[in-house]
């Protein structure tokens, strides 16, 4: 199979509105399988504060795929290992993208264990990781009421090392 490539590089400032602008689509592209238009509104408006995003993705560790120019993925961590964002495009779906961020941001991670609020779109793919759930919860947003899954994933060096 011929899969596009695509490369990985750090976050820069210049790089927030497009990323509000794939987060949006994605949550209401891809996200609408498990989620209703009601939610899918309540959790992504298309009115995303530019500066408190660009604050926190410096703050973390925030990696971009990129393809031909274009922002096709994003995710990041924060340093305790939350894995705060991991959103990539609806037409880049299935082809190593997410995939190539988690590995990135838990490579580069230092924390023993990493955590997430998991959509139910993307609990299968973390699942497919080794994350594992811990719980589901409901989270409100906006007065709307959305399923997620807590989920964590221990470091394979913090696995090792209980072993011994």
């Amino acid at each position: 199979m011929n899969r596009p490539m695509f490369s990985l590089r750090p976050y820069r400032t210049e790089d927030c509105a497009a990323l509000a602008a794939l987060f949006y689509e994605t949550v209401h592209a891809v996200n609408a399988r498990d989620y209703t238009p009601q939610q899918l509104d309540a959790w992504a408006t298309g009115e995303v504060d530019l500066d408190a995003w660009d604050r926190s993705f410096r703050e973390h560790d925030t990696v971009i795929a990129e393809q031909n120019g274009s922002i096709v993925g994003f995710g990041d961590m924060d340093a305790s290992g939350y894995l705060d964002r991991l959103y990539v495009h609806k037409d880049c779906q299935g082809r190593g993208v997410a995939s190539a961020i988690c590995a990135w941001l838990e490579r580069r991670s230092a924390a023993a264990e990493y955590i997430t609020h998991a959509s139910l779109t993307a609990r299968p793919f973390l699942e497919r990781r080794g994350w594992q759930a811990v719980r589901e919860q409901e989270v409100e947003r906006r007065g709307v009421w959305l399923k997620n899954v807590v989920m964590r994933k221990r470091r394979p060096e913090a696995t090792e090392k209980e072993k011994v």
